[in-house]
């Protein structure tokens, strides 16, 4: 067999010549860090999108077209419906696998979302956008807006009534902007809402255009990745110009596999074992009812709880009028336009121009940090305020008292946060300088000869004729805090296209061992030094 398949990868060579272009990338190398899985879980979720969206797809008539609902939901029959919502009844109930496949669809949308969030608060908080990355920072985040764009229009299509009053809403912050307001709504619904093209457009926007373009910009972004190079954590051996990690093939490939398989089964159990969008629960969309409790998909969360704190402030301009929906739509835009432009807001700022590979902790770079645990504390106030009639009903306090609690949150809670994480990450640094600097906590006390009492610590690296340790510099990489923590792992290869050639891992496990002997050389004059002076005091005469 392996030789067949060895003769078949020669023809295609003979004929396309692509061994000398496969070979060093199929022994590129990636690091192996938890959280760069962040990012392939968004990608095995857009997957699983794009599969369980063709399913639905083949049964689905995104037709507002009245009907009389005569199916196998019985509490429904009789009922006036668009064609939109009977046909998502009827792949609910009717069609095999029908539901399993619409809430996997569901679940997967939610974690694509969330996984891209948790990835690009990674980015964020490692410095992983600096030059030479700029490019794949406003590529994630036109993902994310794009993500949030397919969201919306994906649950709008069902024409439930959950979906209907959130288009509704939608629809008023979009006639709420000044000027261009209208046109846009009329380019988007169709004309006045709800009209009769706006579920036909959304429709050909959710299964052709934008997920064809988010399909090019992760296209876009893993080649950016791939030619750029992996950032990596600082540790033994690592530079900003080599990558430490596991090659492609076979292990990566391998881990990679098992991984989306890994997310396909807990997106199969959830969609099997637990319900989401239940749209026949408040029937079809009707212009005249709206239920309580209702909430978009959390991704959506702190748009609707903006337009709930926001206070109803609107601007006379002698004729116009600019209601207070548009301070919600201003507001949204306004942290897009931010969030897109902070990596050359900081390269300003800071005047850091150089090319980054390595990524930093975050409490080494104190101002971003704060700045990132603020904006997070901001999102979280109006994602809770999103949903503040939930609370305000499940705890029994007021909804005004509610409402009044976020917009006071949002001007106090993110400088309280910002002031908390500068604070944590100095107080953090000056711990791992005092590591390096004198060691180790061993838990040893030693009473001196005046009577005081100090804890022995075991030094990181040389020590001078005294015994006291030589202070380290700090390398950006974590400082052991415990005995047990010594030590790195040694099953990495480092390289980016072929295998080391500096012998790291040997050179590692020898500084390892001779680091060892000087930790019980210093232990054994320490315990001299202590025993010393324990006879002389013995020897002392008492007074």
């Amino acid at each position: 067999m392996s030789t067949k398949l060895a003769q078949a990868a020669d023809n295609v060579d003979s004929r396309y010549t692509v061994a000398g272009f496969l070979r060093p990338q199929l022994n590129k190398v990636f690091p192996s860090h938890w959280s760069f899985m962040l990012g392939e879980m968004a990608l095995y979720s857009f997957i699983i999108l794009l599969l369980t969206g063709v399913y639905l797809a083949l049964f689905f008539d995104p037709s507002i077209t009245k009907v009389i609902y005569d199916g196998a939901y019985l509490p429904l029959n009789g009922v006036e419906m668009s064609r939109a919502y009977a046909t998502a009844l009827n792949i609910s109930f009717e069609v095999r696998g029908g539901l399993f496949v619409r809430q996997m669809h569901h679940w997967a949308a939610l974690m694509f979302m969330m996984s891209m969030f948790a990835h690009m608060m990674r980015i964020f908080f490692t410095g992983a956008f600096r030059r030479p990355r700029e490019a794949n920072w406003i590529i994630g985040v036109t993902l994310v807006l794009l993500g949030m764009i397919e969201g919306f229009m994906g649950y709008s299509l069902p024409d439930d009534l959950l979906s209907g009053v959130g288009l509704r809403i939608m629809s008023a912050i979009i006639v709420g902007i000044p000027i261009i307001g209208t046109w846009m709504h009329w380019a988007i619904f169709g004309g006045d809402f709800p009209s009769d093209l706006m579920l036909d457009r959304f429709y050909i926007l959710h299964v052709l255009i934008v997920p064809g373009i988010i399909l090019a910009l992760i296209a876009a972004h893993l080649l950016l990745v791939w030619f750029q190079k992996h950032t990596q954590f600082p540790g033994p051996g690592r530079t900003e110009n080599n990558v430490i990690g596991i090659r492609i093939m076979p292990v990566f490939a391998v881990k990679a596999i098992g991984f989306m398989m890994f997310v396909f089964g807990v997106l199969a159990a959830m969609a099997g074992l637990t319900t989401i969008n239940s749209i026949w629960m408040l029937g079809p969309y009707n212009p005249s009812q709206v239920s309580a409790g209702s909430q978009p998909d959390v991704y959506m969360l702190w748009t609707d709880g903006a337009a709930r704190v926001m206070p109803a402030w609107e601007l006379y301009l002698g004729n116009y009028t600019i209601p207070g929906a548009f301070w919600v739509a201003l507001l949204c835009g306004l942290l897009v336009v931010l969030l897109i432009t902070y990596p050359f807001i900081e390269k300003k700022i800071t005047g850091d121009d150089a090319h980054h590979n390595l990524l930093q902790r975050p409490r080494d770079v104190p101002v971003r940090t704060s700045i990132g645990v603020m904006a997070l504390v901001f999102f979280l106030l109006l994602t809770i305020s999103g949903g503040n009639d939930h609370v305000a009903h499940f705890f029994q306090i007021s909804l005004n008292a509610m409402t009044w609690f976020g917009r006071i949150g949002l001007i106090i809670l993110p400088p309280l946060a910002y002031f908390i994480t500068y604070r944590l990450c100095i107080g953090l640094q000056r711990s791992d300088r005092e590591v390096l600097e004198h060691g180790i906590e061993t838990g040893v006390i030693k009473k001196l000869p005046n009577g005081a009492f100090v804890e022995i610590h075991q030094p990181l690296g040389p020590v001078d004729e005294h015994g006291h340790p030589v202070p380290l510099e700090y390398a950006g990489a974590p400082v052991p805090k415990q005995l047990n923590q010594l030590g790195f792992a040694d099953s990495e290869t480092v390289g980016t296209f072929k295998s080391s050639e500096l012998g790291v891992t040997e050179r590692v496990r020898d500084a390892e061992a001779q680091k060892h002997h000087e930790e019980i050389e210093t232990l054994r004059r320490l315990e001299e030094t202590k025993h010393l002076s324990d006879r002389n005091a013995t020897d002392e005469p008492s007074h």
